[in-house]
């Protein structure tokens, strides 16, 4: 399972409705999901996930537009590996307008 969460440094809370789209190592478009209120992707509904490649792209633009303000980065790519299909993949996500971080979730 792959899943995701992005929470706001800035602001202090979850990020919301963020769009996340995710991508396999062909660079297609498997699933895209928004963040809830909890500012959570739970996971992407997908029936498996094979060992390889894959790509999360929030589009965090929008976001910081809500509440005015300008963001250097307008999207966050983060590339990671699956190696064992049975693990969960956990990627979060801090944001602040002009920096991010990311590390291996559980």
């Amino acid at each position: 399972m792959i899943s995701s969460h992005i929470l706001d440094t800035h602001l202090g809370k979850p990020a919301t409705d963020v769009v996340i789209k995710l991508f396999d190592a062909q660079e297609q478009l498997i699933a895209e999901s928004k963040t809830n209120n909890d500012g959570r992707v739970a996971d992407f509904n997908l029936s498996e996930i094979q060992t390889g490649q894959y790509r999360l792209v929030f589009y965090t633009a929008d976001y910081f537009n809500r509440f005015d303000l300008n963001t250097f980065f307008p999207k966050v790519v983060i590339d990671f590996s699956v190696n064992d299909i049975n693990q969960h993949y956990h990627i979060p996500l801090l944001i602040s307008p002009f920096a991010y971080s990311t590390y291996r979730g559980s």
